[in-house]
């Protein structure tokens, strides 16, 4: 036992024993298939709160030879599969955090010292009579008792991406790194599995596009590995049924990322923290500020704040990831910025669409804190201000409404303020509040035509009115009130037993202004 060498498995031990575990033991299966393989090398990029660190030392607890731990896994997934005798504490493993080594160093070269020799204390108080070559050179040191044991190490690195998070423009640091990875891991005989994961994709740097024997596994394509990026849509319903907790409410506030063969992925932490304290509601904050956030949507490229806006307002807009080059400092375009957000989990991205959109209500209350604080003008009082709005709505003071969807009026380069269209972003904008309380449809089929926007009731908030919105351009408010009565947008409503509010609101482009009219609705 060691501290990098066969660490001890009571961290995950820890883990299984936590009041919620939810069992990713079957990412063992697909790593046990990789093992002794040209597929032996495998780099997992996820947002913090992803669990990576959990994978991790899970993986390090399966495969070590220094203890057993059969009764670890005994009851779980991975028990039942074929190839779990086979490989079970059969490997000596190196476990390293960079991020433990960075942070007892004052630069790179310091760091890649103290690791190597701690690696090489623990290698050497384990063999201590075999007969090396230099026992200061760690990658020889390793070949020498691979040579002897005949049993390949599984090396498993964590925050293996800390480098490019801290060293941002450091190149000559980034590349001494690359490096070093590459001398410890490319074509040696002693490494049965190499598992490194980070939030950053490995990093194209030139010729030093070193560990191209990866395969990589992200959050634009997790690949066969998608139900591992965080809780399925199955492990969340049975946590809800164990707790008590409304599944449809957990699912606005937690879920959004979507791969193929995963198509509802939640925030594992998240989840975890909602259901432990029997509240939903932002977790996220807790491990980043919105600042992290604030950083990248103020930069000043072309269309950046507009995509913010619409996707703020619910909509999904393009993206070209192919330019990003995997770091934090290097962007050329609005592009750039909106891959690394994937990345960080501020975004989720449709790979068949290419798109990507906010995926929740606690990611979205980031981009509203960001914006709120950001110099983005009108806008950014407007979701200030935007409970004010919805109060004003059920307070039927429509004077104050149209101030408030006047604050929200926004001009961008793609889409113009000149149809129901841009209308209806508008409120959502300034109606940002009511998805606290309301599920919002857009489009929503009733009667004999299309309300232009629906706010139903979330299943905790039923003492609210349901709100039907009918957006005129060039008319009258007042029309659109006789549009939502003659074309019956309310039957689509007919199942919901409680009040309804009907909001008229009509842009006059000659005066630039906005009309507001509320009126219940008499069922």
């Amino acid at each position: 036992m060691g501290n990098y060498l066969n660490p001890d498995i009571s961290t995950f031990a820890r883990v299984v024993n936590s009041e919620i575990y939810v069992d990713k033991t079957g990412l063992i299966e697909y790593t046990n298939r990789s093992a002794k393989t040209l597929q032996s090398y495998i780099c997992i990029s996820r947002p913090r709160r992803f669990g990576k660190s959990i994978a991790a030392n899970m993986l390090s607890a399966y495969y070590t030879c220094e203890y057993d731990s059969r009764e670890l896994f005994s009851n779980l997934k991975i028990a039942s599969s074929d190839s779990y005798e086979k490989h079970l504490n059969k490997y000596d493993v190196i476990f390293l955090n960079m991020q433990e080594f960075l942070s007892q160093s004052s630069n790179v070269e310091e760091m890649l010292s103290l690791l190597k020799k701690s690696v090489i204390w623990d290698l050497l108080d384990k063999y201590p009579d075999f007969r090396y070559f230099d026992e200061t050179n760690l990658m020889r040191t390793l070949q020498d008792i691979y040579n002897k044991t005949k049993r390949p190490f599984v090396v498993i690195i964590d925050e293996w991406d800390c480098i490019f998070r801290e060293y941002i423009t450091d190149k000559k640091a980034q590349e001494k790194y690359l490096d070093f990875l590459r001398d410890l891991l490319k074509d040696k005989g002693y490494v049965a599995l190499a598992y490194m994961t980070g939030i950053l994709p490995i990093k194209k740097c030139g010729t030093h596009s070193a560990l191209n024997m990866f395969d990589e596994f992200s959050m634009i394509d997790p690949g066969p590995l998608a139900e591992y990026v965080g809780f399925t849509e199955e492990e969340v319903s049975e946590l809800c049924e164990r707790y008590g907790m409304d599944m449809q409410e957990l699912k606005s506030w937690y879920d959004g990322y979507s791969f193929e063969g995963a198509p509802s992925i939640y925030s594992p932490r998240s989840v975890v923290s909602c259901m432990r304290f029997g509240k939903f509601g932002n977790y996220w904050n807790q491990t980043e500020t919105f600042e992290a956030l604030k950083m990248y949507i103020d930069m000043n490229f072309e269309g950046l704040r507009d995509d913010v806006l619409s996707m703020i307002a619910g909509e999904s807009v393009p993206v070209n990831t192919g330019s990003f080059t995997n770091d934090m400092a290097t962007f050329h375009t609005e592009d750039d910025v909106l891959t690394l957000l994937i990345h960080l989990g501020y975004l989720a991205y449709d790979y068949d669409n290419k798109t990507v959109k906010i995926p929740n209500n606690e990611v979205r209350a980031e981009y509203v804190s960001s914006v709120s604080v950001s110099d983005w003008g009108e806008v950014s009082k407007a979701l200030k201000n935007s409970a004010d709005t919805l109060n004003a709505i059920w307070q039927k003071r429509p004077v104050q409404v149209a101030e408030g969807i006047r604050q929200a009026h926004f001009e961008t380069s793609h889409l113009q303020y000149n149809d129901e269209n841009a209308l209806s972003y508008t409120i959502s904008l300034a109606l940002y509040a009511a998805r606290n309380f309301y599920t919002v449809h857009r489009e929503l089929a009733g009667g004999q035509g299309f309300a232009d926007l629906v706010f139903l009731p979330r299943k905790k908030f039923q003492e609210k009115p349901a709100l039907v919105v009918e957006l005129k351009w060039n008319e009258s408010a007042n029309g659109a009130i006789e549009q939502i009565k003659k074309k019956e947008y309310c039957k689509s409503l007919e199942e919901y037993k409680g009040n309804i509010l009907l909001v008229g609101v009509n842009y006059n482009k000659k005066t630039k202004k906005h009309e507001c009219i509320i009126e219940e609705d008499i069922k």
